[in-house]
Parts: C-alpha cells; sequence; structure tokens
C-alpha cells in the first residue's frame, strides 16, 4: 500500500513539474522581448538583455543565435550615436583652441582635443570591426 501511494505521489509530482515552462520557452520569450526593445529603439537595454540570456541560458544555442544580428545592429548604432556626440565636441573644441588666448589655454584644451581625438578614432574601429563582422555572414 505504501508503495501505490509513494509511486502515485513520485506520478503527480513528476506531472506537476513537467507543465511548467522550459528553458527553452523562456529562451524564447525573452529573445521576443529583446526583439521588441530593439523594434522601440532601447539600445542599451537590448545590449543588457542579451548579456542576461547569455548568461541566464548558456545552453540556448538557436536563441542565441537569433539575436547575434540584434547585437550587432544595436551596437552599431549605440557607436554611431556616440561618435556623432564625440565628433560635434571634438570640433567645438577645436574652435575653443584656435580663440583661446594664451598658451596655458591652448594646453588645457589641447589635452581635451587629443582625449576626444582618441575617443573618436576607438569608435571608429568599432563601427569598422561591427561591420567587418556582418559582412562575414
Amino acid at each position: 500500500m505504501k508503495a501505490k501511494v509513494f509511486f502515485l505521489t513520485a506520478v503527480a509530482a513528476v506531472t506537476l513539474l513537467s507543465c511548467g515552462p522550459t528553458e527553452s520557452d523562456n529562451a524564447a520569450a525573452l529573445v521576443a522581448q529583446i526583439e521588441q526593445l530593439y523594434a522601440d529603439g532601447k539600445y542599451q537595454t537590448v545590449l543588457d538583455s542579451i548579456t542576461s540570456l547569455r548568461q541566464r541560458y548558456p545552453k540556448e544555442v538557436e536563441a542565441r543565435r537569433r539575436v547575434l544580428p540584434i547585437w550587432q545592429d544595436a551596437s552599431l548604432r549605440i557607436a554611431q550615436a556616440d561618435i556623432a556626440r564625440t565628433d560635434s565636441a571634438l570640433q567645438a573644441t577645436i574652435a575653443e583652441m584656435e580663440a583661446a588666448k594664451t598658451i596655458r589655454e591652448r594646453n588645457f584644451i589641447g589635452i581635451r582635443r587629443d582625449s576626444l581625438q582618441v575617443r573618436y578614432d576607438v569608435l571608429v574601429g568599432t563601427v569598422r570591426v561591427i561591420h567587418r563582422r556582418q559582412q562575414e555572414k
């Protein structure tokens, strides 16, 4: 009798546990959420969500494969927006440097200009790498 009760309890437990969403279902729901965020233009949130997907569901290769182009596009758009902001700041700094009257002012503005120039160059390099990886497909 005890064996029969134990068996029925085990069958009921397995049945209840098997009805829940699987990791694949959870990953698919997160992918759908990522696609919606991308469509809404929330690129930084998209990157954060994809990182979360990679950490929570490392074995869901198909889901990760589906979001790879989204990751590349979101990274590209963020980098391009950052390039535009950096270029504007760089142009303003160059104009400010030309208007500076003392050597001291020019030196301090020159440091800022050099920093912005390095940032600009790195961002342009990042965009080139993303374009190259997108063409590999």
